[in-house]
């Protein structure tokens, strides 16, 4: 055993007497850390599970990007595409592209014997997704299409079914405003009113009412027929990614493949509001985590100076024996090590424990209307533990520094004058 190791190892042993001045201070800097691990274990687990939450909520509704043509219309209608296009391969091929969708969405009201509401079909395909829908299912199933016939069956939200008192498998009818150019003149736009039945197949609900409020599912063929386009054209393309951190350079890259007629937008470009306000969570767990990791080295500070002006006999005894200050620093460093494991060990096993009760339970609760989720979410992520560790001890083994340099100052003579 190293000099240093045997000499901490002693101190260990002895600092538990009643009469040390040291043993609350030790006790008050090891449970400011078991506290600041637990709080950083909390943190973290709860930012990256609501963004995770939410993120995963508004690209369930549209994708990671999505490619429409370019057109100053900001409306949920947008202008038809040929669905064979060249850039489809070489999307597909992409490994960072991991599915390819198409879609095309439509304004309509819905109307009842009582009531009317506004409502966004998003036509889709046999291409499509679900897991995200399926996950919010309440009732019903999915959409069956077929190849020939445009499926009559349409998904539809809780919120919308409890405003209009929907029920599954009743009929509803859907009211569309087109517009078509006139037989004499292409430049004259006019107007005709047309409706749709649709029978509810499935009542979703995930959360996020200002979605949830306005949009529903159905084939892609009905908005196909109401928009008098051809059985091969669709509004648009939605791409999934295989790396949400790095949308922004697969989105750059998807825009020079497609062309210059065409315009791809990330989810984060279409949302901005709700993705900025999900980046400014990791400004405050940074301010949290900066501060927990603060206020434990200084609780280590003081306690390790605690321990070296009680020992402050034995610090000349060790000089007055050939002990160099180094060799005397990392008996006192190799104390603090122990000290801060001490704390993390504490503050793992609580922090960790509140992480899978709540993630089990949902113990703790939210208010959906306000946060868009009815229970705290949380990530468990090992890295993310493993990486807060390891920077706490790290941060705090190098404040520990600063009060060993008292050890420089103390000599021999001085020190063992009053034993």
């Amino acid at each position: 055993m190293r000099f240093h190791s045997f000499i901490s190892s002693k101190i260990s042993a002895h600092s538990g007497g009643k009469k040390s001045i040291a043993r609350p201070i030790v006790k008050i800097a090891v449970g400011g850390i078991a506290l600041g691990m637990a709080v950083m274990t909390l943190t973290l687990a709860i930012v990256t599970g609501f963004q995770n939450e939410i993120r995963n909520k508004v690209v369930g509704f549209g994708s990671h990007i999505s490619i429409a043509k370019y057109d100053n219309n900001t409306s949920f209608e947008p202008q038809p595409m040929p669905q064979k296009q060249g850039f489809v391969k070489e999307l597909e091929n992409n490994p960072a592209i991991k599915h390819i969708q198409v879609f095309a969405t439509k304004n309509g009201i819905i109307k009842t014997k009582t009531d009317n509401e506004g409502i966004v079909i998003k036509g889709i395909d046999k291409d499509y997704n679900w897991n995200f829908l399926e996950k919010n299912l309440l009732e019903g199933k999915k959409i069956a299409f077929t190849d020939t016939v445009a499926s009559k069956e349409i998904l539809i939200s809780k919120s919308i079914a409890d405003k209009l008192n929907l029920k599954l498998g009743e009929k509803l009818l859907v009211y569309f405003i087109n517009k078509r150019a006139t037989t004499d003149s292409s430049d004259f736009i006019e107007y005709e009113q047309r409706v749709r039945d649709f029978k509810i197949c499935g009542i979703y609900e995930t959360g996020f009412e200002e979605l949830d409020a306005k949009t529903v599912f159905a084939d892609i063929k009905q908005i196909r027929k109401l928009n008098y386009w051809a059985p091969d054209e669709v509004g648009g393309f939605e791409l999934e990614v295989s790396n949400f951190s790095k949308l922004n350079e697969t989105s750059e890259y998807v825009n020079e493949a497609i062309g210059y007629n065409l315009t791809a937008q990330s989810i984060k470009e279409s949302n901005p509001g709700i993705f900025s306000w999900l980046d400014l969570m990791d400004s405050n767990a940074i301010i949290i985590i900066s501060l927990m990791i603060a206020v434990a080295a200084i609780n280590m500070i003081s306690a390790l100076l605690i321990l070296i002006l009680e020992r402050t006999n034995m610090i000349g005894l060790l000089k007055a024996l050939g002990a160099s200050n180094g060799s005397v620093r990392r008996v006192f460093l190799n104390q603090a090590l122990k000290l801060i494991a001490r704390g993390l060990l504490w503050g793992n096993l609580i922090g960790i424990s509140m992480c899978l009760i709540q993630q089990k339970f949902h113990w703790i609760k939210l208010n959906k209307e306000t946060y868009y989720l009815d229970f705290v979410p949380i990530n468990f992520d090992l890295t993310h533990i493993v990486l807060l560790n390891i920077g706490t001890v790290a941060v705090c083994m190098l404040m520990m520094i600063l009060p060993t340099l008292v050890i420089t100052k103390i000599t021999p003579i001085k020190a063992l004058r009053f034993r």
